[in-house]
């Protein structure tokens, strides 16, 4: 998980410890952090040992580019790009490089409306992506 923060109280934050509840093996990665909740945490997605193949990014949109090149030297492939709004939430240059660099995208989504037995507020998030058909397939 790249981008998450070092504030307890950030939504990313929540997140990792979501997927940690749920048995994912998620290793965080933060250029500034040494740990998350006891987790060792990465400068960059090169550094994790042994090497992972996806990715999940909620890094801010100045860095993106950055970061899924780190993912492309790295040899990820498969990236999750964090939205609330689907494809639309990201760069049409992200969606140019993971083509170009054979990674496969999930663009735009917020894992939360996916997941089985989450709050009210994320199921009905899902339930209106399915509605308006912008749901990740």
């Amino acid at each position: 998980m790249v981008g998450v923060s070092r504030t307890t109280a950030d939504f990313s934050r929540r997140l990792f410890q979501e997927f940690v509840h749920r048995g994912y093996d998620v290793v965080p990665v933060n250029p500034f952090a040494s740990h998350v909740d006891g987790n060792q945490c990465f400068r960059k997605v090169q550094d994790i040992k042994p090497p992972v193949t996806s990715a999940f990014l909620m890094t801010p949109k100045d860095v993106i580019d950055r970061v899924l090149l780190d993912c492309s030297e790295a040899g990820i492939s498969l990236v999750w790009i964090y939205g609330v709004s689907g494809p639309k939430d990201i760069s049409p240059h992200a969606q140019s490089f993971c083509d170009v660099h054979g990674i496969g995208l999930v663009a735009g989504y917020c894992p939360f409306m996916v997941l089985p037995a989450t709050g009210l507020f994320h199921r009905m998030h899902g339930w209106a992506a399915k509605m308006t058909g912008y749901y990740p397939k």
